[in-house]
């Protein structure tokens, strides 16, 4: 059975696109769900229409993280958290979720599952962290840890 995808579906395909699945997959899986309809000729050529407009905003959305990794580049973060007084070891580490509330206070909208770090900041010093926006798109951004 021919169907059009209303949205994206893991394994199978992306909006707009016409794929061949089993009947029951279809009646049991897609359409309760509304993310497909079966393919006649009048819904075809609307989610060409509907292609399209998908395709300019996904440029636009890819433009806007080009311009927010080029803004990221470079960016210093400070933190200043309580630490052992003998050792520069930290009570507590800081972690992916602390950097994206400070990203969002410098005016910098950047999800916390976009960062990684390579191992837990728990000791003072100076850390990276790489933020990677898909489609190969990544800034490393320098964390500070000093003791308050």
């Amino acid at each position: 059975m021919k169907v059009i995808l209303q949205k994206d579906v893991k394994d199978l395909g992306k909006i707009g696109d016409m794929v061949n699945v089993k009947t029951g997959f279809a009646r049991n899986f897609l359409f309760p769900r509304q993310l497909a309809v079966l393919a006649t000729e009048e819904k075809q050529t609307e989610y060409a229409h509907l292609k399209k407009v998908a395709d300019i905003q996904r440029k636009k959305a890819l433009a806007g993280r080009q311009e927010l990794i080029g803004k990221l580049k470079g960016t210093t973060l400070n933190f200043r958290l309580e630490a052992a007084a003998d050792s520069e070891k930290l009570f507590g580490s800081v972690t992916t979720m602390d950097i994206s509330k400070q990203l969002e206070q410098n005016g910098f909208s950047v999800d916390k599952r976009d960062i990684h770090l390579e191992e837990q900041i728990k000791v003072l010093g100076q850390h990276k962290a790489i933020i990677r926006l898909g489609e190969g798109l990544e800034a490393e951004v320098t964390i500070v840890v000093d003791k308050t």
